[in-house]
């Protein structure tokens, strides 16, 4: 039996899909009904309706180990999926809440229960700072906590570090590092919300770049990764690295709306992150630019991909074309 954290996200559903499609058997959590909601109409937009009606959900919180705990029942592997994605400073308590101290009741449910493998889905925010010396970002990259990080940054190289410490209690555990993960099915919330805010109108762009991917190619090496006998290593899983205008002209192409013509320079976001504040502070709004978001904007690091492209001789789907490929199912 497999089970899933985070099946009613965008990683999850994906990998429900392709775990359900191999043959295997799937066990995912939920929080509510209406979550599952999102999942469901992923498997119709793929036509595996019946694929859907495999999944053996347990309604259950990761944060609450007394719901989490029959989960784990004849569990082999399990995909920690389920995280919180926020750069807005309000949220640091439930960030590390969340994505620390939930992912260490999983690890520690997988090791009371005898768990055979674990997978963890990080994030490229939890890799390293660059030296001087350096200009790529690998997996070796040391972390600095004397640098800025955001808080969903540290809560994520937090978690990372309780899988590490499962590890050594003898868990076997492979850890992902993500870019931004495009995909279909989930477009009102994290990476979806680009092709929402696009397909709006975008005046503005920024030259920075980071590294993308697409959600299949992300679930395929967590499948691979967990049948191989690969433990106690990360992988960054990139396609390659993406100019945000380029990224952000793919997709206006693709849903046929006006391309963004206004160069956002630095000094730009940084008073835009600064106005954000103040409405946010002064009129209860939720957070749209946090600081740390826009640094990353401008942003010009290279992360490597070198390393699971040798592990397992993968692949990786070009952005443009993936792009292509998922605009119609846009909604």
């Amino acid at each position: 039996m497999n089970l899933v954290t985070g099946g009613t996200g965008l990683v999850g559903a994906h990998l429900l899909l392709q775990l359900l499609e191999k043959g295997e058997k799937v066990r995912a959590l939920f929080r509510s009904e209406k979550s599952i909601q999102k999942t469901k109409s992923l498997f119709i937009q793929f036509k595996q309706s019946e694929l859907f009606e495999q999944i053996e959900w347990i309604k259950g919180d990761i944060i609450d180990i007394p719901t989490l705990e029959p989960a784990f029942k004849n569990v082999v592997h399990v995909y920690h999926c389920a995280a919180l994605i926020s750069f807005d400073s309000a949220d640091e308590k439930l960030l590390r809440k969340i994505n620390i101290e939930g992912t260490a009741n999983v690890v520690n449910c997988a090791l009371a229960f005898g768990v055979e493998k674990f997978c963890y889905v990080s994030s490229i925010a939890a890799l390293g700072d660059l030296t001087e010396k350096k200009v790529i970002i690998t997996e070796e990259t040391e972390w600095n906590p004397e640098k800025p990080h955001s808080d969903y940054a540290i809560s994520k190289y937090g978690a990372e570090m309780e899988i590490w410490r499962a590890e050594q209690e003898g868990l076997k555990c492979v850890v992902i590092n993500p870019g931004v993960i495009l995909g279909s099915g989930f477009w009102n919330s994290g990476s979806g919300e680009i092709f929402t805010k696009v397909s709006k109108g975008i005046p503005f762009y920024t030259k920075g770049s980071t590294g993308f991917v697409a959600v299949e190619d992300v679930v395929t090496v967590m499948y691979q990764l967990m049948k191989s006998d690969v433990s106690g290593e990360r992988f960054t899983l990139i396609s390659e690295n993406v100019n945000f205008e380029k990224l952000v002209c793919w997709i206006a192409k693709e849903l046929h709306v006006k391309r963004p013509s206004f160069y956002a320079k630095p000094w730009m976001t940084e008073i835009g992150w600064r106005l954000d504040w103040f409405i946010s502070t002064f009129l209860f709004q939720k957070r749209t630019l946090s600081k740390s978001s826009a640094k990353s904007l401008h942003s010009t690091d290279l992360i490597s991909n070198e390393k699971i492209k040798k592990a397992i001789q993968f692949e990786f789907q070009p952005i443009q074309e993936y792009i292509i490929k998922i605009s119609p199912y846009f909604f």
